[in-house]
C-alpha cells in the first residue's frame, strides 16, 4: 500500500501471524520495543485477536506490516487518534534482527508519517521510547521527531528502571523536512 525506499507497508494478514508471534516472543525485541515486562503469547491468541478485528468489518485501522523483499520484519501503526487535536500515536518494531540497523525502520516511519500528515491531516504526530533505546532516538531523530519530555526512572526493562521518553513531530516540522 504503501512504498518507501526501503520497505512496503501493507496492511496485516493472518499469514504474518506466525512470524509476528516468533517477534512477539523474542525478548530482545520485546526489551528494545519497550515490552513491559516480555509476556509470552501463544500464535492462537495472536489468531483469536486477528479474527475478532476481522469479524467486525469494516476497513482495518492504521496497522501496517512491514515487508523487505517480500518477507515480513517488522510491524507498525498509527493509533490513539485525537478527532479535534489531530494528534496521534506511532508504534514500530523491527521484529527480525538482521535487519536492525540499517535504516529500514526510518525508512518506515518516514512513511507513516507521510501517511499521517498529508492522507490523515494530522497536526502532531508522538511516540514513546525507552530512554535506553539509543538506537532508536537516533533513528526518531532522523526523521524530524524532538525530544518533548523524559519520566525519570519511569519504565522497568531488563532489571532496572530507566527513563520514559516523549518524542513528537508537528506537520509543519515533517513539511520543512520533505521540502528540503
Amino acid at each position: 500500500m504503501l512504498q518507501g525506499e526501503k520497505v512496503l507497508l501493507r496492511a496485516m494478514n493472518r499469514d504474518d501471524l506466525e512470524r509476528l508471534c516468533e517477534f512477539n516472543n523474542d525478548v530482545d525485541v520485546e526489551l528494545a520495543g519497550g515490552g513491559d515486562p516480555p509476556m509470552p503469547q501463544t500464535l492462537a491468541r495472536l489468531q483469536a485477536e486477528f479474527d475478532t478485528r476481522v469479524s467486525q468489518g469494516g476497513r482495518d485501522d492504521a496497522s501496517f506490516a512491514i515487508v523487505v523483499d517480500g518477507q515480513m520484519i517488522g510491524q507498525c501503526a498509527l493509533y490513539q487518534f485525537e478527532a479535534t487535536a489531530h494528534t496521534c500515536m506511532l508504534g514500530i518494531t523491527i521484529g527480525d534482527k538482521r535487519y536492525w540497523g540499517q535504516g529500514y525502520g526510518r525508512d518506515a516511519v518516514r512513511l507513516l508519517l507521510d501517511y499521517a500528515f498529508r492522507l490523515r491531516n494530522q497536526h502532531r504526530v508522538y511516540l514513546s521510547v525507552n530512554g535506553n533505546n539509543e538506537r532508536a532516538i537516533r533513528a526518531y531523530k532522523a526523521c524530524g521527531f524532538v525530544e518533548e519530555g523524559r519520566l525519570r526512572s519511569h519504565a522497568w526493562s531488563n532489571g532496572a528502571y530507566i527513563d520514559l521518553v516523549y518524542m513528537g513531530i508537528l506537520r509543519t516540522e515533517w513539511g520543512k523536512l520533505t521540502r528540503g
